[in-house]
This record gives C-alpha cells, sequence and structure tokens, in this order.
C-alpha cells in the first residue's frame, strides 16, 4: 500500500502538492507539522502537511519527502480551515495565506541566506559535528545558502541542524535584520564585597569622613537595600539621595560602590499593578447590554463617543472570559496603538499579554506563536495587528476589534488582500467565539449591519467622568488669506489659542495628514515640476535630508539648485506637510519643545513608544503628526487640537472619501479634552460649508450615514454591492490597453452585472509599469462564490494567451 501526504508549499501555486511517505512516517505525522520537500529541479521547501491519504496521483509520480521538521503539529485544523477561506474569498492561492501567516522562521527554504551572528560568544565544545562545520564554513565565508550547507554536510536533511543553531543564537537569516535598537540596559549599584562584613559601614564613614554628598548617598543606599530587598538602580539612588552623577561617579571610582547592568527584556510584562476598574453607571449598563446582545449575536458593535471608557468595558468583559480559561485576541489597526494598549492592559492582567505585530523581531513573533499553539499563561491575551488573525488559537473565546473602521485592517499588498476585521469574525465563528467591535465612528458596512438585525448594537452617548465633547470651531482660511491673517499656515485665531493653551502649561496636537515638507516643488519661470522618472507622480520636497524623494518607490534626488528645464534658479514649494508645520512652528514658538510623528519618524522598532512616551512625559509641548495621530491615544493633558487643512481628505476619487474624511475629523478631535475640561477643536478649511464639515461640527454621525447611504444605494457601491478590483499592469502601455480591452470584454459578455473599466487610475504608472484598473460590481442578489469562479476561468484563459502572458493581473476582492 501507497501513502502519501498532501502538502501546501509557500508559493503563488494554486494546487497543493502529494508526496510520497513511508508508512512509518505516515503513522508519525499528524496534521500541521512541517516537512522538507524537494520542489522543482534543486529546490527544497518547507511544506505543511494539510491531509494524509492512500490516492495515487494521476498526474506526476509523486516524490518523497526529504525529512521531518517537527514532532508536534505547529498549525491547528482550525487555522488551515480559516486559510482555505481566505484563499477562497479573497480569490488569491493557500501557498500565498500559508507564508503570510507563519514567522519566516518557520518557513526555511533553500533560497534563504544564513548569516554568521558575530555578537554572541560561542563554545565550540557543545556544538556537535555538523553544528561545528557549519560554524567552520561561516568563519570564512560570512554568508551561506542552504543548498551550500547541504554540499558542506553532505545530506539532504539540514533544517534540524539549522534550527537548532537558530536556537542558540550563532546564526540568524538574512531576512532577519538584526535590530538597530540595542535591547533597554539598565544600569544597577551595589557595595563592593568588602564592605558588607560587620565592621564595614565604620571604615566606610571613615573613608568618606569629608565628603558630606558621598556619606549621604552610601545611608540612603543602607537605607534603600534595608528597605527594599531587591536591586537597586543608579537612576533610584541619585534621585533618593538628591545626588548627581558625578557623586556616584567619585564613589564607584574610590571602589566603594561596583555598578552592574541588567539588560531589561520589553517583551516581558510585569505583575499585573492596576486596582480593581469600576465602571460608572452608563458604561456598566453597556456591559450588560453586550452580555444580552451576545446570547442572541455572535458579533455587536460598541458605538461609543471618544473618550467614553470603551477600553474599560473591553477590560471588564475580558476579565470575564480569562476566568474561564479562554483565550483573548485584541486587535487593533496600527502599531502606535499597541504602545498605550499594552500598558493598560498589563496593568490589569500582568504577564498573560503578548503583543503580536510585523515590527517584532522574528525570535519574539515565533515566541509568541509558541505561546498562543500551547496555551500559556504568557499569552491569555493576544494584543496585535491584522497579522494576528494568523495566529494559532486552541481556545479562542472572545475578540475585541478596536477603531474597526479603520482602513489600516486591510492588507493591500502582497496577496492575501485580506481585511483583518472580516477574517477576525470568520475566526471567532469557528471557535464559537464572540466578537465585540468598538469605534465612535463605526464603517458605513457595520453600522449597516448593525441596523438590520446581523450585528448587535450597544450605544455609549457620553464621555467618561462625563466630560463634555469638545467645542468645534471651523476657521474660513479663505478669507483669512485674503485679510491676510495668515502666517504660513497658521491663522491669527490658531496662533491665539495654542499661545494661550501653552500659557495653562497644557499640550497641543495639530494634524496635517501629508509628510514631507512639500509634495511639489515648481519652477517660478516656466511652470516645470519635478517628477519620479519610474512613477507618474510629482517629488515630495523632504527638507530634513535636502532631498526630493517618491513616495512610491522611494527614488530620491538631492534637492536641485535650478530647474531641470530651463535652469532658471526661481524654485518654490507648493502645499505642505508635516516637516513644513514644525519648521513654521519652532519660528513662531522658539522656545517650545516640538515633536512630530509621521512615517519618517517612527520608522525603527521603537519608534512609536520613544514618541509617546516622550508626549506623556510632558516633553514634547506642541505634537505635529499625520493620521498616526488620530485613533485610540488618550493624552489627558490635551485640551486643544488643531487640523492645519481639513480638505485634504474630502476630495481623494475615492467612494469613501466623505466617510473617511468624518471619520478623521472625529477621531482627532477626540484627542481633545480628556479629563476634566471641554477641550476646543479648530479646524482650518477653505470649504467651512462642506457637508461632511458641518457634520463634524454637529457630531451628526447618522446625518453622515444616511446621506452617504443614499449615495452608495444610487450609484452601486457597498454595502449594497460586492466589489472586485482587477489591478493589470505592464511596461509597454499599448499591451497593457489591448490585454485590459479583453479582459474588459469577456467578463461583459459573461455577466449581467456591472462591470466599469478599464481605467486609468490618479496615478497610472508606478515603478516603470502602467496600471488600466477593471471594478466588477456585484449584487446582493447574486451569488458571490459563482460569480467568483467565473472570473477566475476569465482570467485563466486570459494567461493561456502567449502575448499577454507578461502582463500581471492582481486581484483585490472588498478592496475598499
Amino acid at each position: 500500500m501507497n501513502y502519501f501526504v498532501e502538502v501546501i508549499i509557500p508559493l503563488a501555486l494554486e494546487p497543493t502538492f502529494t508526496y510520497q511517505v513511508s508508512e512509518a512516517e505516515f503513522e508519525f505525522i499528524q496534521v500541521g507539522m512541517r516537512v522538507a520537500v524537494p520542489f522543482g529541479k534543486s529546490k527544497v521547501y518547507t511544506a505543511l502537511v494539510i491531509e494524509k491519504h492512500n490516492r495515487v496521483p494521476q498526474l506526476y509520480q509523486a516524490k518523497e519527502i526529504n525529512e521531518i521538521i517537527d514532532i508536534t503539529p505547529v498549525v491547528t485544523e482550525k487555522q488551515i480551515a480559516l486559510w482555505k477561506w481566505m484563499a477562497e474569498y479573497y480569490m488569491c492561492t493557500i501557498g500565498e495565506v500559508y507564508r503570510s501567516a507563519m514567522p519566516s522562521r518557520l518557513l526555511l527554504e533553500n533560497e534563504t541566506l544564513v548569516q554568521y551572528n558575530d555578537k554572541v560568544t560561542i563554545n565550540t565544545d557543545e556544538l556537535d559535528d555538523s553544528e561545528y562545520l557549519i560554524y567552520e564554513a561561516l568563519q570564512s565565508q560570512a554568508i551561506l545558502k542552504i543548498e551550500e550547507i547541504i554540499a558542506i554536510l553532505n545530506r539532504k536533511k539540514v533544517f534540524p541542524v539549522i534550527n537548532t543553531l537558530l536556537e542558540k543564537g550563532i546564526i540568524f537569516l538574512q531576512e532577519e535584520m538584526i535590530e538597530k535598537y540595542k535591547p533597554k540596559q539598565i544600569r544597577y549599584i551595589k557595595l563592593a564585597d568588602q564592605y558588607i562584613q560587620d565592621n564595614g559601614l565604620a571604615d566606610l564613614m571613615e573613608m568618606v569622613s569629608r565628603a558630606e554628598k558621598q556619606r549621604e548617598m552610601i545611608l540612603k543606599y543602607f537605607q534603600l537595600n534595608a528597605s527594599m530587598k531587591k536591586p537597586i538602580t543608579a537612576k533610584q539612588l541619585m534621585d533618593e539621595s538628591n545626588t548627581t552623577n558625578a557623586v556616584l561617579k567619585a564613589l564607584l571610582d574610590k571602589g566603594i560602590f561596583v555598578e552592574y547592568f541588567l539588560q531589561q527584556d520589553r517583551v516581558v510584562f510585569g505583575e499585573a499593578t492596576q486596582e480593581v476598574i469600576v465602571l460608572n453607571d452608563e458604561q456598566s449598563k453597556a456591559q450588560w447590554e453586550i452580555e444580552e446582545s451576545f446570547k442572541q449575536r455572535e458579533v455587536t458593535l460598541l458605538y461609543g463617543v471618544t473618550a467614553s471608557g470603551k477600553t474599560e468595558i473591553y477590560i471588564k468583559l475580558i476579565e470575564k472570559l480569562i476566568a474561564q480559561e479562554g483565550q483573548v485576541l485584541f486587535l487593533v489597526p496600527e502599531i502606535g496603538l499597541t504602545t498605550q494598549l499594552v500598558q493598560r492592559l498589563t496593568n490589569y492582567f500582568g504577564n498573560q499579554v503578548a503583543v503580536y505585530h510585523s515590527k517584532y523581531s522574528h525570535n519574539e513573533r515565533l515566541e509568541v506563536w509558541d505561546q498562543v499553539l500551547n496555551q500559556s499563561e504568557k499569552a491569555k491575551v493576544v494584543i496585535g495587528t491584522r497579522l494576528a488573525v494568523f495566529l494559532p488559537f486552541q481556545n479562542l473565546k472572545f475578540l475585541v476589534i478596536d477603531e474597526e473602521q479603520e482602513p489600516n485592517y486591510k492588507q493591500h499588498d502582497p496577496a492575501p488582500r485580506y481585511h483583518g476585521r472580516d477574517c477576525a469574525v470568520v475566526l471567532a465563528k469557528q471557535h464559537g467565539a464572540k466578537v465585540l467591535m468598538g469605534s465612535a465612528t463605526p464603517s458605513l458596512e457595520t453600522y449597516y449591519n448593525a441596523n438590520q438585525g446581523k450585528y448587535g448594537l450597544v450605544q455609549l452617548r457620553k464621555r467618561y467622568t462625563n466630560v463634555r465633547l469638545p467645542e468645534i470651531v471651523l476657521v474660513d482660511i479663505k478669507d483669512k488669506y485674503k485679510r491676510k491673517q495668515m502666517t504660513g499656515h497658521f491663522s491669527d485665531y490658531l496662533i491665539d489659542a495654542i499661545n494661550m493653551s501653552l500659557s495653562l502649561e497644557e499640550q497641543v496636537i495639530l494634524f496635517q495628514n501629508r509628510r514631507g515638507f512639500s509634495p511639489v516643488v515648481e519652477c517660478m519661470t516656466c511652470g516645470a515640476v519635478p517628477e519620479c522618472p519610474h512613477c507618474d507622480v510629482s517629488l515630495t520636497y523632504h527638507k530634513y535630508r535636502n532631498e526630493l524623494r517618491c513616495h512610491y518607490c522611494g527614488y530620491t534626488l538631492p534637492m536641485p539648485k535650478q530647474c531641470y528645464r530651463c535652469h532658471s534658479v526661481d524654485l518654490n514649494t507648493k502645499g505642505f506637510g508635516t516637516e513644513q508645520v514644525e519648521e513654521e512652528l519652532k519660528e513662531l514658538f522658539p522656545n517650545k519643545r516640538i515633536g512630530r510623528m509621521d512615517q519618517d519618524t517612527t520608522r525603527g522598532k521603537y519608534g512609536y513608544e520613544k514618541l509617546v512616551e516622550a508626549f506623556e512625559k510632558k516633553e514634547i509641548d506642541i505634537l505635529v503628526g499625520t493620521q498616526m495621530l488620530a485613533k485610540g491615544f488618550d493624552f489627558s493633558n490635551v485640551n486643544l487640537v488643531g487640523v492645519m487643512n481639513a480638505d485634504n481628505s474630502l476630495y481623494h476619487p475615492d467612494f469613501r472619501a466623505h466617510e473617511r474624511a468624518y471619520q478623521m475629523l472625529v477621531q482627532i478631535s477626540g484627542r481633545a479634552g480628556r479629563k476634566d475640561k471641554k477641550g476646543k477643536v479648530i479646524i482650518q478649511t477653505f470649504n467651512p460649508y462642506h457637508n461632511i464639515i458641518q457634520q463634524v461640527t454637529n457630531n451628526d454621525y447618522l446625518g453622515m450615514f444616511k446621506e452617504q447611504m443614499y449615495e452608495r444605494h444610487n450609484f452601486k457601491y457597498p454595502p449594497f454591492y460586492r466589489l472586485v478590483k482587477l489591478t493589470l499592469r505592464h511596461r509597454e502601455f499599448e499591451k497593457l490597453k489591448e490585454a485590459s480591452f479583453w479582459v474588459y470584454n469577456s467578463l461583459k459578455q459573461q455577466f449581467q452585472i456591472p462591470v466599469l473599466g478599464p481605467e486609468e487610475p490618479a496615478i497610472n504608472r508606478i515603478r516603470n509599469q502602467y496600471i488600466r484598473v477593471i471594478l466588477i460590481k456585484i449584487p446582493q442578489q447574486v451569488s458571490l462564490n459563482k460569480t467568483k469562479l467565473e472570473i477566475k476561468q476569465i482570467l485563466k484563459s486570459f494567461e493561456a494567451i502567449g502575448a499577454y502572458r507578461s502582463v500581471k493581473v492582481t486581484i483585490n476582492v472588498d478592496f475598499y
């Protein structure tokens, strides 16, 4: 009898593949284990077993597997079921889902590059023969491919050896960039051994009899040592004895004190320190309503105004479910939001909290993966971005999706182009878990589902401790420019309000949803604008580096001294970004500390944390930022928020532009007035009578909802229609045009539903490839699965045409 396993390979290939195994291997292998398999002529990949069977493949001779990598499964059957659903729903391959889902440490392949880690000291006696051979090879050659390691060891089964070397920290994978960030080192102080004896204190006092400050520090050390019974940090000792580093250095030089450093791991959280959270009446009522709603429905929407205390309700519900020995997943849209949330949840649940997102190193992600898989105490509550839906939950009881309206839950590239919120609902259904979505400005689809009775709906209408909603003031900057009452991009009204806040020692947040200094540099003589040679966009000027940069492909150019076309030196910048706002602030408020939060300043692993921490500690007076600032942050000392230009987001060629603009302006307004004072929001706009701006001013979500729903219904958009977007790319404009019309005509003949296109998007060339877009609108009464299958068939026929084989097609389902 033949024995086979069905595996997924981490490549964009449609089918699963069959490999042969021996009877003993067949008995040992379980679904969810990884096996190393040969693929093609010379490649080796880490494949995942999804089925064991005895069916002989008809189309090809099954190869044998190279080796079994795991002893126990690393992926659960429920995960595999979710991946299959994602591949089907988002019209991608299961190989792409598998590649996205797994931490790359679990996906070794023969293209993987292995690099020697020179930061570790190695005792070669502890290495076995195979490990030593690889170690020796890495001394003469810094980087090895896995196929080279196969040649060195003269055997195919090399993955276990590589895994043990990774665990010992001797090597790391090339794609795992060693973090520039160094682990946090804390400086501790202890008394030198010779002074610990009985008469030590007397000798000490004799040594420092003339140095009063040093004597005080030694006495304070003894006092702290007696009361604390734990290591004493240098900072603590200096703070407590009210002395400087110079005094401490003198005692270290005399050999009285010895300093030592301990690494503080940022991923291990301390014990719970928070006192019991007490909900107010409004929150308690909301909690009771949510629990009642869960008795009838799987998903409930908590619609609460900004600062209404939604997080406290989440914590109370999580607490109940943790008591039932279940796991909880808390999804947030951005890495930046995990910072404050981790702080609040670890205060309450201590070391039962784990964090999972893409800025974590590969090792840290692997650690969380194992903790979730083994239902460890350390990962009862997982906080994560959309990536966390891939974790191997065993007993998921509750999901919280905070700020569910955020576009960041949707992945746009690479495949799978999934929506974290929607996948979380499917994941919860698999586990029989409950889902709570929270938002101050729910997405229209979610609110529509709640109105239709598909989801439960619970509302929080008052802010926590009854803080009043902020006062919103509109400033017509068209009028201000006319009256010459603008300084740079600041109206006189905004400057006065900032001055007032700063004089009361309050902090200020300013919002401008564009990074860089200026989006356009224009020649004032001939009107030429420097453009990216690879994309159809103007280059953005970044003053900090004095360069022009393309935000699509990363192309950079030093800031030119003269026009490239007419050589005039009269160059001017148009428009403005966060960098320019920051510079103007430095001129207006020279002695204030100004911070900037955008993609350029938060690139490092702890970029967000450092900025948020500095702002919370009041080390920054005015913080300028892009939309990163808009959501979920809770800064207690901010009573003024300024929006530099509200019109930016209103005029995008996108059916969601008005909804997004409303959400963003309401969210950014919610950062003002969080404690006991009514906040103030100043919105600068050229069009104060625009419907959306008026709805934000009056906090009229329902008005916005009704107006947008009427338009969506008229123009056939979600939630009344499902959207599938096909994007075609090619270097040759004519070939792309021809190919896109072929696809469009085939779709048009096949379907009786709206098919729009092939359209050139607003930016019709990126990285030297021209782009065409086709939009398919699927009404609710038409079968979604059947339509998707037919689209796939048409694209298969398209790929079979030799002339169009080089045209790349990407499919994006629910692309909004």
